[in-house]
């Protein structure tokens, strides 16, 4: 499966006898897939079948899905609302009572007020309202494809960005791997010079068991074995990921927050300068591909 990204937008255009439509489709980041609608009223019914059409082919992201219709006003009727005409009409009536030299309002004055004349839209019988959902929902399914699509073109120029940065990790600590600093010899040097400067520090005071227990620590500390195998097994977990595609940028991220973990680790138990430099670089590259895999579905 391919990778898709969060973000998109596409559009669909399309019309049904004297009605046209506008689908708007908008897609940013989000957690999980939290869709936004927004239809003319009188089209409520067809809300469940829009969420379940994008449910089945989005997992991820803050969706908008906005329609815009319009109708062939030659097929709209003229009507008076006789509701607001005779309030208007009341109005009139009272004015007269109170001020009984006003000049009586003209037809054309008391007909121009708002809400007396309205357009009403022909009424549909079930077969044509059927005929309508059939070729929205047909036009959203387009939307729906370009949307998929051009979140598919991007999530793949991200996975090309990931699989270089996640190459870079694996340089980095393979280059830990090899330092100098990690040989045997170069260990017990270390070790021994800071064993002495213990014993120095407490002028000699320092008991067997006490000195023993001290340089235990101090070579646990220097072992840095177990964050590297980790690395490079979080390097293989987020490899595998990227070949199966899909929506995996929860595991990603997740995988992400441990690459920090150790990379953190390995920058506090280092006492080397070139060590300590990798771990650094290290944290860079993992904050700039979480960066990227937060974009990912």
């Amino acid at each position: 499966m391919a990778l898709a990204s969060m973000t998109g937008f596409a559009r669909a255009l399309g019309e049904s006898g004297a009605v046209r439509w506008t689908w708007e489709l908008r897609s940013v980041n989000g957690k999980s897939l939290d869709l936004r609608i927004r239809i003319p009223t009188g089209l409520e019914t067809l809300e469940p079948r829009i969420r379940e059409r994008c449910s089945r082919v989005l997992r991820r992201g803050n969706v908008s899905v906005g329609l815009a219709m319009q109708r062939d006003q030659s097929e709209q009727q003229l009507q008076v609302n006789e509701s607001a005409l005779d309030a208007v009409l009341a109005t009139i009536e009272l004015l007269k009572n109170r001020v009984p030299d006003l000049t009586p309002p003209s037809l054309d004055g008391i007909l121009s007020q708002k809400g007396v004349f309205e357009l009403k839209e022909p009424e549909e019988d079930e077969e044509v309202q059927a005929a309508l959902h059939k070729a929205l929902l047909t036009s959203l399914d387009g939307a729906l494809i370009d949307l998929v699509d051009m979140r598919h073109t991007e999530g793949q120029a991200i996975g090309g960005v990931v699989r270089n940065q996640i190459d870079r990790i694996a340089e980095l600590t393979q280059a830990a791997e090899i330092l100098p600093a990690r040989k045997p010899e170069a260990i017990k040097a270390r070790l021994k010079k800071q064993v002495a400067e213990l014993m120095e520090a407490s002028d000699g005071q320092l008991e067997p068991q006490r000195l023993h227990q001290e340089a235990v620590f101090l070579a646990t500390k220097a072992d840095i074995r177990e964050e590297l195998d980790r690395l490079h097994a979080h390097v293989s977990a987020v490899r595998e990921l990227m070949d199966s595609g899909g929506a995996i940028g929860r595991r990603l991220d997740f995988l992400a927050q441990e690459f920090n973990r150790e990379a953190n680790t390995l920058c506090s138990k280092s006492n080397d300068v070139d060590l300590t430099a990798i771990g650094l670089d290290l944290k860079a590259v993992i904050d700039q591909m979480r960066e990227q895999i937060q974009n990912l579905e």
